[in-house]
């Protein structure tokens, strides 16, 4: 056993420890393997679950852009659906400078295509802390963008937007006013309609290389919506034939500017409204010369003449005062407040209240009205809207002027009944004839279109409006002061007025306002046509003898074109005859 046992403990040994040293460098390791583990999956846990909205937002945002999408503003058209003014697509390049890189070529493609110099371009591709979009060109032809496009020049973007065009130019461009570089109105119904007419921009999320290229359309967040188009009351036939007359007469007669305005009388449209001079709104002028101004509604006048009939309105309707009443003019002036009143050098004895108006006696008119409390003539001028401005909603329209009559003295009464003293636009002219016309009935011009007919207001008695009509008819008979104002076939009535202008130091010599506002078919009033010419210098001044011709070259077509039927067939057959302008002092 001893022997065995001594064999057995001859060949068994103890396992071999590390050393101390060695077995503290596998703790260690042990360790950092650990933490380092610990760390992953800390960072695993962070990157996947905590931080991982942040995350997928900045990796979007290096892919995904949301981009405005423009959106379509409304038409305009006329009341037979004729388009005034239409938006069409272009495009606008941008250039990125931090990301421009161009070869000379490139460079020299892309400054000939857009019409810019090299140093231009050069300066406007710079490189400027904090500038990353410069324009260097908007509201291009598409097919120029796509050209510029296909240069695959980096930095250089196209941006889709819309331009306004107006297909009648500057027949139109006073009413319809302008939209600025970025479609939104300026001028005119587009400004008084921009609500009705923007529309709302769109946005949409795409995806873009890291040169900023679009890849793919993602989704669309917001779909753009499309303007409203805007039906207008303007008849484009009417509105073109009225804006060739008054160029060709304001050349005639030499005038500085000049007014047309054409009134449905049954519904207050504007049927026409032009002004010279006009401007082109898609090549406006760079300097603004007056041009832009929407003369029938903003530049207001002494109306002379013109108001006569409300003034023999207010008389009628007073009952001191009939058709068939007579006035002794002789002897053809008299003094009211140590000032003269007079027919221009002549004496038209007594003549009826007809025979007032044919002749447009300033003495006969005045005598009338100062028999008569002055708020009687106050009140009428009030109510055909004189004084105020109409209901049109035109931007800047003005108001006129018509002052109270607390503040009259016989001498100022006496003129405002002949149309001095007091200022008017030629819109309210207009107006304040469609309700003679339509028997003292007042409806609210409009630019709009409607199908539905409007509630008018009953401001003067009818008979008083209708006698004032019969009675005008005699404007422009032999001897009256429009002979040619008349349009063959149709019976018309009107008045004529020439008021002489007002400088800085009182009325100005020889320099006048000419209007005629005439009515037709006289039997059964559809039209009313209001011409003023300001300051006309050739031989002709007269409203009678310059804005007369124009109104009824214009009147005639208009009746034509809205195939209103013949009142009055024996002018058709009966020839002509010839009409001498009267010398100064014999006409009004």
């Amino acid at each position: 056993m001893a022997e065995g046992g001594g064999r057995h403990s001859r060949y068994y040994q103890k396992p071999l420890q590390p050393p101390t040293t060695y077995r503290s460098r596998y703790y260690f390791i042990f360790v950092v393997l650990l933490i380092a583990a610990m760390a992953l999956v800390w960072r695993l846990v962070d990157l996947t679950i905590v931080k991982r909205a942040f995350l997928q937002g900045q990796g979007d945002a290096r892919t995904l852009r949301t981009m405005a999408v423009p959106s379509y503003r409304g038409m305009i058209i006329d009341r037979n659906g004729e388009p005034l003014a239409i938006s069409t697509p272009v495009d606008s390049i941008w250039v990125n400078p931090k990301e421009f890189v161009a070869t000379p070529t490139q460079f020299a493609n892309l400054a000939n295509l857009l019409n810019l110099s090299k140093q231009d371009l050069s300066t406007r591709t710079r490189i400027v802390p904090n500038h990353d979009f410069v324009y260097l060109k908007r509201d291009i032809n598409p097919d120029l963008g796509t050209t510029i496009k296909a240069l695959k020049i980096p930095g250089v973007y196209l941006q889709p937007a819309f331009k306004r065009y107006y297909p009648e130019g500057e027949v139109t461009a006073h009413v319809l006013g302008f939209t600025n570089i970025d479609d939104q109105g300026q001028e005119g119904l587009e400004l008084a309609y921009d609500h009705w007419l923007q529309g709302s921009p769109g946005l949409m999320r795409v995806l873009k290389d890291r040169l900023g290229h679009i890849v793919a359309d993602v989704d669309v967040i917001k779909p753009p919506r499309p303007g409203q188009n805007l039906n207008l009351s303007i008849d484009h036939r009417i509105q073109y034939f009225a804006y060739r007359e008054l160029e060709q007469g304001v050349a005639k007669y030499k005038a500085k500017s000049g007014s047309i305005v054409v009134l449905d009388v049954k519904t207050g449209e504007i049927l026409a409204m032009v002004n010279w001079p006009s401007y082109n709104p898609n090549n406006r002028p760079s300097v603004e010369d007056g041009r832009y101004r929407n003369r029938a509604v903003t530049d207001v006048f002494e109306p002379g003449s013109s108001v006569k009939p409300f003034s023999m309105a207010s008389a009628l309707a007073s009952g001191k005062y009939q058709v068939n009443s007579t006035v002794d003019t002789s002897p053809g002036w008299m003094m009211v407040d140590d000032k003269k009143i007079d027919d221009d050098g002549k004496n038209n004895g007594v003549i009826d209240l007809t025979t007032i108006l044919k002749l447009s006696s300033n003495m006969g008119m005045s005598k009338v009205t100062l028999s008569l409390p002055p708020q009687n003539l106050w009140n009428m001028f009030h109510s055909v809207g004189f004084g105020q401005v109409t209901e049109s909603g035109f931007p800047g329209e003005r108001t006129g002027d018509l002052t109270n009559y607390s503040t009259w003295g016989q001498f100022v009464l006496a003129t405002v009944s002949f149309g001095y003293a007091m200022s008017v636009t030629t819109l309210q002219l207009a107006q304040a004839y469609a309700i003679l016309a339509d028997g003292g009935i007042k409806y609210p011009v409009t630019f709009i279109h409607s199908s539905t007919l409007p509630q008018g207001q009953r401001i003067m008695d009818a008979t008083v409006a209708n006698d004032i009509l019969t009675m005008m008819e005699s404007v422009l008979t032999k001897g009256g002061t429009a002979p040619l104002a008349r349009v063959p076939g149709y019976r018309i009535t009107g008045k004529t007025g020439t008021a002489r202008m007002v400088g800085p130091y009182g009325y100005i010599k020889h320099r006048y306002n000419s209007i005629f506002v005439g009515i037709a078919p006289a039997s059964a009033p559809r039209l009313v046509v209001a011409v003023v010419l300001h300051d006309p210098q050739g031989v002709q001044y007269y409203g009678g003898y310059t804005s007369g011709p124009i109104f009824s070259h214009v009147m005639g077509e208009a009746l034509r074109l809205l195939n209103v039927p013949p009142d009055d067939l024996n002018s058709l057959t009966n020839k002509p005859t010839a009409v001498t302008p009267p010398p100064p002092g014999m006409a009004d």
